[in-house]
């Protein structure tokens, strides 16, 4: 009660402040979170209810089950993440979930290594925007999708599915597609509707969620007396866009900001956590293997960044 009263106190003697950053949080959901994921929303709706997933579970159920030792639908959510980044992971993970697709330790276990930041965020907002540097962005692309990889493998054995000794049927992958759709009784007009007010509601609560945690660090920088690196990181470690802006203006060399800015995209923020928790509230679906996944992402991630950095920049 005592930390609410001094925030709505922040609040009113510093109003300025806090404007700035709700509206900071308006512009980052306007111009990057709604256009990049919205769309991206509602068709996996549409894909998920007319048999896409099982389409895709059934392709590439031996790349899942040998690479990641996990069940053949969690390809579809893999690769929908990639595309759209997160908290679209928790997304599908819950939907899946909830249609009885995987159970909750795959649902657990698929989280850990689907956390992938949105392409054009990286290689647009990071890149062109924050480090002004196109083949920089691209380095931390690849470094942070190998972060994810290299997670899908050490945690390969956290309840592994059994290896399924059937081989691939197109076929059979048709027919299970084919199937889902006919099992439907909701018209198209129904699916898209649903599928509509879905997406819209996600997005909504990831905006709260934003500014929330954008307003937090705007508090914590009017009250702590630190350097801009120090407060960069802090920032990051809260609200991920906020710190990455910080660190791109920071006096220190472009390898060092890349690298943490590496880091922080893999850990997400607690403002990223907060949003995979609050989709995922309504099920049983474990989060500290997720933290886990975050805490070893950062790190590899940004590991990489340094080692092949000056090669990289070499090279191209």
């Amino acid at each position: 009660m005592i930390i609410l009263i001094c925030i709505a106190l922040e609040i009113l003697t510093k109003s300025a402040s806090i404007l700035e950053s709700v509206k900071f949080s308006f512009s980052i959901w306007q111009n990057n979170i709604f256009p990049s994921l919205f769309p991206f929303f509602v068709l996996s709706e549409l894909l998920i209810h007319y048999g896409f997933v099982e389409l895709v579970g059934e392709l590439l159920k031996p790349i899942m089950n040998k690479i990641f030792k996990a069940d053949g639908v969690c390809s579809f959510i893999f690769i929908m993440s990639l595309i759209t980044g997160f908290p679209s992971n928790a997304k599908y993970t819950r939907k899946l979930y909830l249609d009885g697709k995987i159970d909750k330790n795959m649902a657990s276990k698929i989280l850990i290594f689907t956390h992938f930041s949105n392409p054009l965020f990286i290689l647009g907002t990071l890149s062109l925007i924050f480090l002004n540097n196109k083949e920089v962005g691209l380095l931390i692309l690849i470094c942070h999708y190998l972060g994810n990889i290299i997670n899908g493998l050490l945690f390969r054995n956290y309840f592994p599915t059994s290896e399924s000794k059937e081989k691939v049927s197109i076929k059979k992958a048709i027919y299970d597609m084919h199937k889902k759709r006919m099992e439907s009784q909701k018209s198209f007009g129904t699916v898209v509707s649903e599928a509509l007010l879905n997406g819209i509601n996600t997005l909504f609560l990831i905006l709260g969620v934003v500014t929330m945690f954008l307003v937090v660090t705007t508090i914590i920088d009017n009250n702590l007396n630190i350097n801009n690196f120090y407060q960069s990181l802090l920032n990051g470690f809260v609200e991920m866009t906020q710190g990455l802006k910080y660190i791109s203006i920071c006096d220190i060399p472009l390898k060092i900001k890349s690298v943490f800015s590496a880091m922080i995209i893999s850990f997400g923020g607690l403002s990223v956590h907060m949003q995979i928790i609050s989709i995922l509230s309504d099920t049983d679906i474990k989060y500290m293997p997720f933290l886990a996944g975050r805490i070893i992402h950062a790190f590899t991630s940004s590991l990489l960044v340094y080692i092949f950095f000056d090669l990289w920049i070499n090279l191209i």
